[in-house]
């Protein structure tokens, strides 16, 4: 099937028999899943799970064995650029060369549009202002990275990625290193922008109470293998959690009713006399 090629009904991305191999260890095992167009997929599970490894190997950045399918169409075979007006990826800890500015980088995500000898058109301009203007990042455009707060960075890698203009978005960790505030911005950031122009959100999330709450579905991710997929209440149980994670937990519905996961502390020790009788 050609990676230009849609089938109907199709889910907006998946994979099927994903499998990772770095340095000879097996990172990742016959990883399946798909997530519907518009739908916010979380991909949780420990450190060292392979959350992060999945993402990069669907979105063509490392080598894989199985399939990955965007709008039911494999896209094994397609040429980078191709490849990257179908997926955006925004990594968790990307280089940013300070002394660029917030638009040059920015304009980028414009580069699987652009001819290899040519320079960007007035329509790549264009969609790069409309996405800083969407960030409120149009304030900014001629800053230097290196002058930016760590809230303000995670936006401009967004706005990279968005400059794409590919239906399917892959985060990693976007809230990482960022306080409440700023994860609480980012993420309903990200949910606006999924709702309003029905985008597929695919991204890693180390906060189980995060993913619970913005995402559609979850996948867990084990050992380098899918342990469990569904919807959060399904995913966050408690037994799930205390066998993958080693950890104490006790998952309750908030007011919306999506689940809330809590670490319980293990009963103190007794204390010990200080005088022992007899």
């Amino acid at each position: 099937m050609s990676g230009d090629t849609a089938r109907p009904g199709a889910p907006a991305v998946e994979t099927r028999g994903l499998g990772v191999t770095l340095g000879g260890r097996q990172v990742l095992a016959d990883v399946t899943l798909s997530a519907a167009p518009g739908q916010w997929l979380a991909v949780i599970g420990p450190n060292g799970a392979g959350k992060s490894t999945l993402l990069r190997a669907v979105a063509g950045l490392i080598p894989r064995q199985g399939e990955v399918l965007v709008n039911g169409a494999a896209v094994e075979g397609l040429r980078p650029r191709r490849r990257a007006r179908l997926v955006a990826y925004a990594p968790q800890t990307p280089a940013l060369p300070p002394d660029m500015t917030v638009y040059d980088y920015a304009l980028l995500g414009r580069t699987p549009y652009i001819s290899y000898l040519g320079s960007e058109s007035a329509r790549d301009r264009e969609v790069t202002r409309s996405v800083l203007d969407r960030l409120d990042l149009d304030g900014f455009a001629a800053r230097p990275l290196g002058h930016l707060s760590g809230g303000e960075r995670q936006r401009v890698v967004l706005a990279r990625a968005l400059v794409q203009q590919a239906p399917v978005l892959l985060l990693d960790e976007p809230t990482t290193a960022l306080d409440l505030g700023h994860q609480q911005q980012v993420l309903e950031l990200v949910d606006r922008l999924r709702l309003a122009d029905r985008l597929t959100v695919v991204t890693t999330l180390h906060d189980l109470s995060l993913a619970g709450q913005y995402a559609d579905a979850l996948v867990l991710l084990a050992e380098g293998r899918a342990v469990a997929a569904g919807p959060p209440g399904r995913v966050l149980a408690e037994p799930l959690l205390t066998e993958h994670f080693g950890a104490r937990v006790r998952v309750e519905p908030g007011a919306d009713g999506r689940p809330l996961v809590h670490l319980v502390r293990p009963p103190l020790p007794s204390p010990i006399s200080a005088v022992e009788e007899g």
